[in-house]
């Protein structure tokens, strides 16, 4: 069994920035129970009463998630009033305790039929035997933003109602005091742009910050928010072909390009070893120029009193293109399910249009179809928030897709965490690269 270390929560408010979080800790549990042992067959997730009519379980992990829950509610209750051969009865599950819920029940043998799961698990649950594929859905799940959709060997597992996007916010009024051009998503700031507009706003003096990357977040902040730097150097966490190892692309000249970037930002004065408590309540306070956040943070920055002089813009092109992470929680029907044509009927129709737009509006976030997008104030084509979509769709990568992931994260994590507190770039990234490969090999690369 690999060993993987749980990471702490980052201190921020944002309900969104705290999942990402807690799927590290998910994600890392998840593996360690799942390396230990495949399974997922279930003894009581249906039941089929006098009438015929046959009860499917579901779990989510939207209990406190008053607004989420509500919406999921609703879909479960209109499926029920829709038709009379199968029902589906929701549990709802705190978010900490849900992954353990969920690999205890699989050990069990009891798993629901259908569940929730935290997109980067997705490889890890389908490799360990908890989820079947969504067969005859294809067809529809074709029509949702490729970072929704859960996939493993090529298969389909999960899908998702919404994602959300990384941004740079920035201080629009410090950008055009100091000559600095405005990117556009087809036209994103090269690296030599970015050096050039963090020199001249330092040079201002007007900010304390000139630049926040949000370094004192932990957890899945880490290979979410700071590894699509590392693609857009024409570098990656793992060779995606066959992911079998990580040599050469996180050890490479531009994975070592990519470190010493990360740590120079720091050395040259352009941003804070270690963010402050809330980096987003900086930025609004004037303490900060430019923010990398994401489109959660969007709402807020556009009801604050600096609202006129914020720009969202397109992430960097640090030399091979643009880059944001992609991949939120996502639902899927469970291997052993004993009715696994209720789930997919289920899953068919919850997966429609009204649906998504109903989740997404609930939770403030991307909405995972155009249709749906069509449905929701603000991310109609030209809202205020299609830019949102509009990069996810431009930019978003998927974190590796192999069941090995939950280790890559917290073996990247920490890698950068010592790159960004002096380690020797090269060497950090060599020990990482051999702990990666070595895990994948233990696993047989996880086939």
């Amino acid at each position: 069994m690999p060993d993987n270390s749980e990471l702490e929560e980052p201190p921020v408010v944002s309900r969104t920035l705290k999942r990402l979080a807690a799927a590290s800790v998910a994600a890392a549990l998840a593996f360690s129970l799942a390396a230990c042992g495949k399974g997922g067959g279930s003894s009581n997730d249906a039941q089929t009463d006098a009438s015929g009519t046959t009860t499917l379980k579901m779990w989510t992990h939207n209990a406190g998630n008053d607004e989420e829950l509500a919406a999921i509610n609703q879909v479960v209750s209109d499926y029920n009033g829709s038709q009379a051969k199968y029902k589906v009865e929701v549990q709802a599950f705190p978010q900490d305790s849900y992954n353990t819920s969920v690999t205890a029940a699989a050990a069990s043998k009891s798993l629901p039929c259908i569940l929730d799961v935290d997109g980067p698990n997705v490889p890890n649950w389908a490799w360990a035997g908890y989820l079947a594929p969504l067969d005859g859905l294809d067809d529809q799940v074709a029509k949702f933003l490729p970072s929704t959709v859960g996939t493993y060997n090529g298969k389909n597992y999960a899908v998702g109602y919404y994602d959300v996007a990384l941004v740079i916010q920035a201080r629009k009024s410090a950008l055009e005091e100091n000559e600095i051009r405005i990117p556009t998503i087809d036209q994103p700031w090269t690296k030599d742009e970015f050096a050039a507009a963090l020199t001249a706003i330092k040079a201002s003096g007007k900010f304390e910050n000139t630049l926040d990357l949000q370094t004192g977040s932990t957890g899945e902040w880490w290979p979410y928010a700071y590894s699509p730097m590392l693609q857009s150097f024409g570098g990656d966490l793992i060779n995606r072909d066959g992911f079998k190892s990580a040599d050469g692309v996180l050890n490479g000249p531009e994975a070592v390009e990519w470190a010493n970037w990360f740590r120079s930002l720091t050395v040259d004065g352009y941003m804070p070893l270690k963010s402050g408590a809330d980096p987003a309540q900086d930025f609004l306070n004037g303490k900060t120029a430019i923010l990398y956040n994401g489109s959660w943070g969007a709402e807020p920055a556009r009801s604050s009193a600096i609202a006129d002089d914020i720009a969202f813009l397109p992430a960097v092109n640090l030399g091979a293109g643009a880059k944001i992470g992609g991949g939120s929680w996502q639902w899927a029907v469970s291997s052993g399910c004993s009715s696994t044509e209720g789930a997919l009927d289920y899953m068919k129709f919850a997966l429609q249009d009204k649906y998504v737009a109903a989740v997404s509006e609930a939770t403030g976030t991307i909405p995972a179809t155009d249709a749906a997008a069509a449905l929701v104030p603000g991310y109609e084509p030209g809202g205020v928030n299609d830019i949102f979509r509009q990069y996810s769709k431009a930019f978003a990568l998927i974190r590796p897709p192999t069941p090995g992931y939950p280790f890559i994260a917290t073996t990247f994590t920490k890698a950068a965490q010592d790159i960004l507190n002096g380690a020797d770039p090269q060497q950090a990234l060599d020990q990482a690269v051999s702990d990666i490969d070595a895990n994948q090999q233990s696993n047989n690369n996880f086939q």
